[in-house]
C-alpha cells in the first residue's frame, strides 16, 4: 500500500483499531490459572497507546506503604536494562532497536505504535556505569563504560570476562574490578539471530551459577509466525551458549518473546518473563513467567497457555501442541512483562525474600491499559505462593499518558530495588523506610 493511501486511511484505521469488546477485570489475567476467553479477532488489532510524555517536575512513581522511591540517576538516554557488579557499580544499557524499514499496513501500524510510545529514536548503543560513592542512594559518578555497541541489552560478568548481548551476537570484554571504562575491542562469542526483520531485537543474558554456560533470549520474528517459520530459526527460544567455544544449542523453545531471566534462589531453576501474542482481544494472551525446563516447548506459535490452539497459525502442528508446557504464572494480558529478578537482598521485609519483581512495560493492544507498573509475586519452596501485588505504580497520568515505563529490574548491593524507566530516562531506587532487622 502506498504511503499516500495509508495516510488518507489513517483516521479510519485508527478508529477501527480502537474498537474492542468488553475487557475482563485485569486480575483475571494473573495467577496459575488465568481466564482465557474466546479469541476476538477484528479487522485491525485494538490500539490503545499511552503517549510517552516523561515525568513532570516533582512527580515520581508511587511505592507501597513502608517504602520510599527516589531517582538513583536521571537524564539517561532510553535506559532499558540493568546489571549490578560485585563492587556495587550499576551498569545500564542505554539502547533502542536498530533502524529498520516498516512495510505495508502492518508496518504503518507498528510504526505509529512505536513512535507514540517513545520507542523510535536512535539507539545510544552505550552501557553506562553509575556509582554511588558516598552511599546516599544517588549516583555521583557516571561514565561511558562501553560504547559503539549494536543495540545492546543483556549483560553478564563471569570472573574477569564481561559479556554483552548485542542484538546480533554475544561479545566478550576483559574486565577489572573498579574500572569505569572499557576500551578493549570486543571478541565475538556466539551469533544471535537478527537479520532484516529482527522483530524482537532485545536479547537478554544470564550466566549459570558456576559460569560455565550463558543463556540468551531470542524473541520471535513475528506475532504468530506470519513472516514464515523459516524466519523463526533459533527464535522464540532461550539459547544455551558455551562461552569457551561459542557452541550454542536451543535450551527451551516456544517462548514468544522471553526477556528477563533470573535463578530462583530456593529451587535453583531458571525462570523467565515472556511476552505472549497479540491481536485476538483485550484479554488474550496473558504474558507470563515460568520456570524453564531443558528441552521444554511452551507452545508458540501453535498454542498458548498449554494446549489452547491458536487457529490463525497454518499449518498446525498437533504433535507440538501435545507436548506444550503450561506456564507457571500468568502476568496479565498485554502487560509487556520484561524485567524479572528474585529478591535476595537484606533490607526488604521478610515477606519479599525469594519472591519475584517484574517490570511491566505496559500495553498497546488492550483497552483499558494494563501493565505500566512493577509487580511482585511471593514465592515459597521455589514456587509462587500468592497473588500478584502492585509494588511500584503511578507511571500513567490521570489522562492516560505515560510519565514513565518500567523495564529492567535489579537488586543493588545493599538490597534496594532498581528500576529502569525508558520513558522517564530515570533509574528509580526503592528502599524500605525501616530496613529489616538482622
Amino acid at each position: 500500500m502506498k504511503r499516500r493511501a495509508i495516510t488518507a486511511l489513517a483516521p479510519l484505521m485508527l478508529a477501527l483499531a480502537a474498537c474492542s469488546g468488553p475487557a475482563l477485570p485485569t486480575k483475571d489475567g494473573y495467577g496459575p490459572d488465568p481466564k482465557l476467553p474466546k479469541p476476538h479477532k477484528s479487522l485491525l488489532p485494538v490500539i490503545n497507546i499511552a503517549p510517552a510524555k516523561g515525568w513532570p517536575d516533582g512527580q515520581k512513581p508511587i511505592a507501597p506503604a513502608g517504602f520510599t522511591v527516589a531517582a538513583f540517576a536521571s537524564g539517561l538516554d532510553h535506559p532499558r536494562w540493568l546489571h549490578v557488579l560485585p563492587n556495587g557499580d550499576v551498569l545500564v544499557a542505554e539502547t533502542n532497536g536498530p533502524p529498520k524499514k516498516l512495510k505495508g499496513l502492518r508496518g504503518w501500524v507498528q510504526g505509529k505504535i512505536m513512535g507514540k510510545a517513545g520507542a523510535r529514536g536512535p539507539s545510544a548503543n552505550r552501557i553506562s556505569l553509575l556509582r554511588d560513592e558516598d552511599g546516599d542512594g544517588v549516583a555521583e559518578v557516571r561514565t561511558a563504560f562501553l560504547e559503539g555497541l549494536n543495540s545492546p541489552f543483556g549483560m553478564a560478568l563471569v570472573g574477569d570476562s564481561f559479556y554483552v548481548a548485542n542484538t546480533d551476537a554475544v561479545v566478550r570484554f576483559p574486565y577489572q574490578e573498579g574500572q569505569t571504562r572499557i576500551t578493549a575491542a570486543p571478541r565475538k562469542v556466539a551469533d544471535l539471530p537478527a537479520g532484516a526483520i529482527n522483530h524482537h531485537w532485545t536479547k537478554s543474558l544470564i550466566a549459570s551459577k558456576d559460569g560455565s554456560r550463558l543463556y540468551a533470549t531470542t524473541g520471535s520474528n513475528s506475532n504468530v509466525g506470519e513472516n514464515g517459520m523459516q524466519n523463526e530459526e533459533r527464535r522464540a527460544a532461550i539459547l544455551e551458549i558455551d562461552p569457551a567455544t561459542g557452541a550454542a544449542r536451543i535450551f527451551a523453545s516456544g517462548l514468544r518473546n522471553p526477556n528477563g531471566m533470573s535463578w530462583q534462589p530456593q529451587s535453583g531453576a531458571l525462570w523467565t518473563a515472556v511476552n505472549e501474542r497479540d491481536e485476538i482481544g483485550n484479554d488474550l494472551v496473558p504474558d507470563y513467567m515460568t520456570s524453564v525446563k531443558d528441552g521444554g516447548f511452551y507452545g508458540w506459535p501453535y498454542s498458548y497457555y498449554g494446549q489452547t490452539v491458536d487457529a490463525r497459525v497454518k499449518p498446525q502442528r498437533p504433535d507440538l501442541v501435545a507436548k506444550a508446557i503450561k506456564p507457571d504464572f500468568a502476568l496479565g494480558a498485554h502487560t509487556a512483562s520484561l524485567g524479572l529478578t528474585f529478591y535476595e537482598g537484606a533490607t526488604f521485609p521478610a515477606r519479599y525474600v525469594n519472591g519475584a519483581f517484574i517490570g511491566q512495560h505496559g500495553s498497546w493492544n488492550r483497552k483499558p491499559a494494563s501493565g505500566y507498573k512493577v509487580a511482585f509475586v511471593p514465592f515459597a519452596d521455589g514456587l509462587p505462593s500468592g497473588p500478584a501485588q502492585d509494588f511500584l505504580t503511578g507511571f500513567l497520568s490521570p489522562k492516560g499518558e505515560a510519565w514513565g515505563r518500567p523495564v529492567g529490574v535489579a537488586v543493588d548491593h545493599v538490597g534496594a530495588l532498581l528500576v529502569a524507566d525508558d520513558v522517564g530516562d530515570v533509574i528509580w531506587r526503592v528502599t524500605p523506610t525501616t530496613p529489616r532487622e538482622p
